[in-house]
C-alpha cells in the first residue's frame, strides 16, 4: 500500500498537491531546488534535482516517486527504476515529455493528428521544409521549452543560426488555426482512465492567460479519444495534458503534451469534483480515479502575471467577490505566473468570466 509519495520539483505545482495527499491520507514530501522554493511548507529535502545522490537518498523516504516538472535527466529516473523505486510516469514514458522529437515519432505511430513536421540538423534541410510548406514554419528545440521559450517562427534557415550547430531540431508546419484548446486526463497505475471537459486556452506573449471550461462549441469526442489513445499508447501514469490546435476546417492538431498537473487544469480545483492535483495522487499511488464531473456548469480560470519585482498579489489563497484567488508564493517578476483567479457559475461562460475579471482588476491596481 502507498503510504507517502515525492515530487521532486518544489514549485506551485508541487504545492498545490499537498493538501489533497494528506486529505487522501497519503504522506508528502519534496525535494526542492532552492531555499524558499513554493512548496517549501513540505520540503523535507533541498538539492539538485540532476545529481544522481541526490535523488536516490530522496526516494528512499517514499514509496512513490512523482514530479511537478519534466526536466529531471532520464538516467537518473531510469537507475532509481533498476534500483527497484517506483517512478511514476516512469522514464519509458516521460522520454516523450522531455523530447519533442521522440513525442512526434511515437504519436505519429500511434495515428494522433498532428502539424507536418520534420527532423532537421542542417540549413538545407529547414529550408526544403520552410519552402515546401508555403515559406514560414515553427522551428523547436527538442527539449527545454516551454511557455514560449525554445520556439520561432522562421522563414528562412538565415532565422535560426544561432540554432543550427548540428544537433537534430523540430521543423513544424505553421498551423492556420483558430484557437487553442487542452484535454486534461488521468490514468492510474492499473489504467484505469478519465477525463475533464475539453477547455479553451488563450494566451498572451506565449502564455496562457485564460482558461474557459468547457470549451464552447468543440469536438469532445475526438479531444477525449486523442488523449486516451496517448495515455494508453505511451502508458502514462498520472495527469496528463495534451495541448492541441482547432484548424479552421475543425481539425485537432496535437500540440504539446505535459504529464503532470498543468496550467490548463487549474480551473479543476473549485470546477470539479476532483482536482487535477487530487487525480494526480490518486493515479500515482495506485488508488482508484476520482470524479471529474464539474461543480458548476462553467469556469473560467485567468492567470495572474506578474507586473513588476514588488507585486505578489498578496501570498495568500483566499475566496475574494464569488471568485478563488491562488498565489504560487514565487518572487514577483515581470511576465511569471504568479498565481491564478477561478470563478465558476451554472449560468455562462461569461458570467464566470466577469466574476474573474472584477477580481483580477481589482488585484491589478
Amino acid at each position: 500500500m502507498t503510504k507517502s509519495v515525492g515530487v521532486i520539483g518544489g514549485g506551485q505545482l508541487a504545492r498545490m498537491m499537498i493538501a489533497p495527499a494528506k486529505a487522501l491520507g497519503i504522506d508528502i514530501k519534496v525535494l526542492a531546488e532552492s531555499e524558499g522554493s513554493p512548496a517549501q511548507v513540505a520540503a523535507t529535502q533541498v538539492g539538485d534535482y540532476k545529481d544522481l545522490d541526490t535523488v536516490l537518498q530522496f526516494a528512499k523516504t517514499v514509496d512513490v516517486i512523482t514530479f511537478d516538472h519534466e526536466h529531471v535527466p532520464l538516467q537518473i529516473l531510469e537507475h532509481l527504476e533498476a534500483e527497484g523505486f517506483i517512478v511514476e510516469p516512469s522514464s519509458k514514458a516521460l522520454r516523450f515529455a522531455q523530447n519533442k522529437l521522440d513525442m512526434r515519432e511515437k504519436i505519429t505511430q500511434l495515428g494522433v493528428p498532428s502539424p507536418d513536421w520534420a527532423k532537421v540538423s542542417t540549413a538545407a534541410e529547414l529550408d526544403q521544409f520552410i519552402q515546401s510548406h508555403g515559406g514560414v514554419a515553427i522551428l523547436k528545440t527538442p527539449t527545454g521549452g516551454y511557455d514560449g521559450k525554445g520556439v520561432k517562427v522562421v522563414r528562412s534557415s538565415a532565422d535560426a543560426n544561432d540554432w543550427l550547430n548540428g544537433n537534430p531540431l523540430l521543423v513544424e508546419e505553421k498551423v492556420n488555426f483558430v484557437r487553442e484548446l487542452a484535454q486534461l486526463s488521468a490514468r492510474n497505475r492499473s489504467g484505469e482512465w478519465s477525463s475533464w471537459d475539453l477547455v479553451e486556452t488563450i494566451q498572451k506573449d506565449g502564455v496562457c492567460a485564460e482558461v474557459n471550461s468547457p470549451a464552447p462549441n468543440a469536438n469532445f469526442a475526438l479531444a477525449s479519444q486523442i488523449a486516451k489513445t496517448i495515455a494508453e499508447g505511451l502508458d502514462v501514469t498520472g495527469v496528463l495534458a495534451v495541448e492541441m490546435f482547432e484548424t479552421v476546417d475543425g481539425r485537432l492538431l496535437v500540440n504539446e503534451l505535459a504529464m503532470r498537473p498543468h496550467n490548463s487544469g487549474h480551473f479543476s480545483i473549485e470546477g470539479s469534483a476532483t482536482s487535477q492535483f487530487e487525480q494526480h495522487i490518486r493515479a500515482v499511488s495506485g488508488m482508484p480515479l476520482g470524479d471529474t464531473s464539474p461543480t458548476k456548469t462553467y469556469s473560467v480560470m485567468l492567470n495572474l502575471l506578474g507586473l513588476n519585482d514588488s507585486n505578489d498579489f498578496g501570498l495568500v489563497d483566499r475566496e475574494l467577490d464569488g471568485a478563488s484567488v491562488h498565489v504560487y508564493g514565487k518572487a514577483p517578476r515581470v511576465g511569471r505566473k504568479m498565481g491564478h483567479i477561478t470563478a465558476i457559475s451554472n449560468e455562462s461562460l461569461a458570467d464566470a468570466r466577469q466574476i474573474a475579471t472584477g477580481v483580477f482588476k481589482g488585484l491589478q491596481a
